[in-house]
């Protein structure tokens, strides 16, 4: 473990010692930069084989059948290390990645239990280890309505759990889609508090629903979720668009943390294309965020993989967060050739979802595999877990605290 974090934070350090300083140490976004980004760069790569499993634990996949799905064959034999759909930076090179729900739907997931693994990312080897993690739990019994098993350990038909922050005082902060819910978890995976709903929006799968119509898609909830940089607030962001706002509008919500629900104030960010969906967010500073959209394409066929900086003052008072790419994943330069590419890297993934900052220029990537069924890395192989460094043609001006 020493030798992998090692590897990890010297390229950290490497290029820190390159970025500019801050142009704003306040974090308001007017450090000087404007317009486009031109082409980033890939300077790290390290990937986890899509057959890991934890330890020691249950069988997993059985109500998704018994035929090969992508070479491999269900059940498994344990609970897969796999589905990032959030992901937090330690201090120590190690990230805390959280596990999606499962097998893509709460009708076949009971059996897959939601947990927050731990990385350790090797740069050089191009590895990447698993070095532990957390269950999620509800012994408690925080949680109002029935569960799927009597120990209360919760699985992928209770949530869908797709974004996570981490808390001041070392909680996870967890988004669902199911509810949509906002989760609060202590550091072992306890579940501190009831589910917090949002107010006024339902996904088909709320359980709260009681015969009423949903007004948001099914697992279309938290798909990205940011804490401001002073700590104090979260912004829980929708991956569906809720019904009767304008197609492609998705909802980024203000919550909280102090008084434990949320301001009524919101802002919109709008999808290049109503058929994209967005994979994560987090915060540079008071008003600009970094967002991934995606189209729901992979491999070959993948056309939008991109990362946006968004600024929420909305100067061109359009009626939507101001966008402007940073990156594109579908076209990277590599002039070292990492992850067995040449001059140009793809990240061809139907879902990628984790993004984080690591200096003023250079963000962290993890992709949602999907396990078993993604192959956009290999026709007829599942794809692995990958772990990308992106270096962007200059500096955010992030705020001191978002880094």
């Amino acid at each position: 473990m020493r030798k992998t974090m090692i590897g990890l934070g010297a390229l950290v350090l490497a290029l820190s010692m390159t970025a500019p300083a801050f142009a704003d140490q306040g974090g308001d976004g007017r450090g000087g930069h404007g317009g486009s980004f031109g082409r980033a760069t890939l300077t790290g790569f390290a990937s986890l084989p899509a057959e890991t499993f934890v330890p020691g634990s249950e069988p997993s996949g059985g109500q998704i059948g018994t035929a090969p799905i992508n070479g491999v064959t269900p059940p498994f034999p344990g609970q897969p290390v796999q589905g990032f759909s959030g992901v937090l930076r330690r201090r120590d090179g190690t990230f805390d990645v959280l596990s999606d729900n499962g097998y893509g739907a709460k009708a076949n997931s009971a059996d897959f239990l939601l947990r927050v693994q731990r990385l350790a990312p090797d740069l050089r080897t191009g590895k990447v280890r698993v070095i532990g993690g957390v269950d999620l739990t509800d012994p408690k019994g925080r949680v109002p309505f029935a569960l799927t098993r009597a120990d209360r350990k919760l699985t992928g038909a209770d949530f869908d759990v797709e974004s996570i922050v981490a808390g001041d005082d070392g909680t996870y902060w967890i988004g669902d889609e199911f509810g949509p819910f906002l989760l609060h978890f202590s550091a072992t995976g306890v579940l501190l508090d009831a589910p917090i709903p949002l107010p006024g929006v339902k996904a088909p799968e709320n359980p709260d629903l009681n015969g009423g119509q949903p007004n948001l898609g099914g697992s279309k909830g938290f798909e990205g979720m940011a804490r401001s940089v002073d700590g104090r607030t979260l912004y829980p962001m929708l991956e569906g668009t809720v019904a009767g706002d304008p197609a492609g509008t998705l909802r980024i919500n203000e919550f909280d943390l102090r008084a434990r629900s949320y301001t009524g104030r919101r802002w919109t960010y709008r999808l290049e294309d109503p058929a994209n969906s967005i994979g994560d967010l987090i915060a540079v500073d008071r008003h600009r965020f970094l967002v991934i959209e995606r189209d729901n394409l992979q491999g070959d066929a993948a056309r939008t993989k991109k990362v946006h900086l968004i600024d929420v003052r909305d100067r061109d008072r359009d009626g939507y967060a101001d966008k402007t790419q940073v990156a594109d994943l579908l076209d990277l330069a590599n002039p070292r050739g990492l992850g067995g590419s040449g001059p140009a890297f793809r990240f061809p993934f139907q879902t990628i979802e984790d993004i984080v900052l690591l200096d003023d220029r250079t963000i962290a990537l993890l992709n949602d595999n999907n396990f078993p069924f993604s192959n956009g890395r290999t026709p007829g192989r599942p794809d692995p877990n990958e772990f990308i460094t992106v270096k962007l043609t200059r500096g955010l001006d992030a705020h001191p605290r978002a880094l």
